[in-house]
């Protein structure tokens, strides 16, 4: 797949709720990498949708760690946070089109629901099924509890969403490898997914879709634990009608315990190796020594 103007275009997408860590600069250097030998471009994009977990300083200093691993990226950044009005005009499709509902059910709920069943089945990502509670309210009775303040989220009607595209939902997968295969989805495993949230319109899920249509991404280069997430956003673009990238799923950098790093471990963060006389060239060298392919 390329863009309209036949150039790949590959992006990164960083959320600023913490500091960029070896895993990040991984993922955005072979993103580069990738669009360097294409002759194609790399964005950046900003995801930023989360209020209370974004914050100015983290996206500061984001983009000093990015410039000082020689990244720099065209401009003005897709900021997710500017586009609240696109997501809720999808979703307001999705739920007039009879794919969407409301549910009123909280994480605390949902939880105690099902404190006694060990063996309820779990989303890819561990959260529990939803029931389909929600998705069984008349609209009167949806009616009443909108009447009545109750907080919502949104989640896609799984059965109906499958319903209407059919079997035979696919997409390509390069991996580690320069040759792709022909990966069948799954988006059932999700259940009834959230995707829109309660303190913003959207989910991280229909964000991202609707983010890289936009942006005309013809190439996503992003880390194995995202690779399941690719199922349901699979399907989001065929609900909205949107065109599907290729993919590169790419093995995570692990700490010494075999672990995926995290944003809220300091030791693990770019400017914190950058202080104790890390340059971007050991940076680079310890990372294709690491994960065994060169930066």
């Amino acid at each position: 797949m390329t863009s309209a103007f036949g150039r790949k275009i590959f992006r990164f997408a960083p959320s600023p709720n913490g500091y960029l860590h070896l895993g990040h600069a991984y993922s955005a250097l072979l993103n580069h990498m990738a669009a360097q030998r294409s002759g194609g471009r790399l964005l950046l994009r900003i995801e930023d949708i989360d209020p209370e977990r974004c914050r100015p300083e983290f996206e500061a200093a984001l983009l000093e760690d990015l410039h000082w691993l020689g990244l720099d990226f065209e401009q003005p950044y897709r900021r997710q946070s500017a586009h609240l009005a696109d997501y809720r005009a999808a979703l307001d499709a999705l739920i007039q089109s009879g794919l969407a509902y409301p549910c009123f059910c909280s994480r605390a709920e949902i939880a105690a629901s099902i404190a006694d069943r060990p063996d309820w089945r779990r989303d890819p990502d561990g959260s529990p099924f939803y029931s389909g509670h929600c998705r069984g309210l008349s609209l009167e009775e949806r009616q009443e509890r909108h009447a009545e303040g109750k907080k919502f989220c949104l989640r896609l009607n799984m059965d109906e969403a499958l319903a209407r595209v059919g079997p035979g939902l696919f997409y390509c997968e390069y991996g580690e490898g320069e040759q792709g295969a022909t990966v069948a989805t799954e988006p059932g495993l999700w259940g009834d997914a959230l995707i829109g949230r309660r303190d913003v319109c959207a989910s991280y899920h229909i964000a991202c879709v609707l983010d890289d249509a936009a942006q005309g991404i013809s190439d996503i280069v992003r880390g194995a634990d995202l690779q399941a997430a690719t199922d349901l956003h699979r399907l989001l673009q065929a609900l909205l009608s949107l065109p599907t990238p290729n993919y590169h799923h790419h093995r995570l950098v692990l700490d010494e315990n075999g672990k995926k790093l995290s944003k809220s471990l300091f030791a693990n963060s770019l400017r914190d190796l950058r202080a104790k006389g890390a340059t971007p060239q050991i940076l680079r060298e310890d990372l294709s020594r690491m994960m065994g392919r060169p930066l």
